[in-house]
């Protein structure tokens, strides 16, 4: 449907019920300059959003809340560029990180390993993680449950929870992650949850939640989603696609 430039696109209403870019208008075979600046700014905070850096400090101040030591482990990926390039060595500890964890006394087994990862957004961590930390270390608490020291990864992907939990032997573990940008999803946070978690794991063995954020997934209903799925696995014993998710979305709280 043509459309003078001046004219407000018909389809504009949509906008009220997504982030997505539609009905943006256009002028000629081209988007209007307000659209292709917006454009070029989203691309550019998910650019920068994929070299972020964790704000250890300002983290560390949020997670007293949990009263949990905090422990700051690193991949093998000695920098962010190897990051990029070698996505193997971000699934793995350096040697450092291991003889840490190797070190720990009084490692007699717990129900939860919690692991908060930079991953491909750092910032998501920054803006989120704190939070969900807090809410879900209180929930399962509640239920009784022990909790591993919290461990605070560097330049890791999703697979290096799989390695600091069974270290910790953790029955369950939950990875928080920042994921890959998006345009309209700089901040993105994912959890992957992992019964019985140990080094070799694949994607199937797992869970996932993903786009937690503000403006996406709530940090409540995503720690109500979380709380399930980890007495679900508890329960049953297994995770992944072995473990059907038969939880009523209608009862989140936002």
């Amino acid at each position: 449907m043509s459309h003078l430039p001046d004219q407000p696109d018909p389809w504009a209403f949509l906008q009220s019920h997504t982030s997505a870019r539609i009905a943006r208008g256009r002028t000629g075979h081209s988007l209007p300059t307000r659209a292709l600046l917006d454009f070029q700014l989203d691309h550019a905070r998910a650019r920068d959003a994929v070299y972020s850096e964790l704000e250890r400090d300002a983290l560390l101040a949020q997670l007293q809340t949990v009263q949990l030591p905090v422990l700051p482990l690193h991949s093998r990926a000695a920098d962010r560029q190897q990051y990029l390039q070698r996505p193997d060595l971000g699934r793995k500890l350096n040697e450092q990180s291991l003889l840490h964890l190797s070190g720990l006394e009084d490692l007699t087994g717990v129900d939860l390993s919690i692991v908060i990862v930079d991953g491909l957004s750092a910032t998501a961590i920054n803006r989120h993680a704190g939070t969900v930390v807090s809410r879900l270390a209180e929930e399962v608490r509640a239920l009784g449950w022990s909790l591993a020291p919290l461990c605070l990864v560097e330049q890791g992907r999703v697979a290096i929870g799989d390695e600091i939990a069974h270290a910790l032997q953790a029955e369950t573990v939950v990875v928080l992650i920042g994921e890959r940008p998006g345009l309209t999803s700089p901040d993105s946070m994912g959890a992957y949850l992992t019964f019985h978690p140990q080094p070799g794991l694949t994607d199937e063995s797992r869970n996932c939640i993903s786009n937690i954020r503000p403006e996406g997934f709530p940090y409540e209903a995503a720690v109500q989603k979380l709380l399930y799925l980890l007495t679900e696995m508890k329960t049953r014993r297994l995770s992944g696609v072995l473990l059907k998710d038969e939880f009523d979305d209608n009862l989140l709280t936002p």
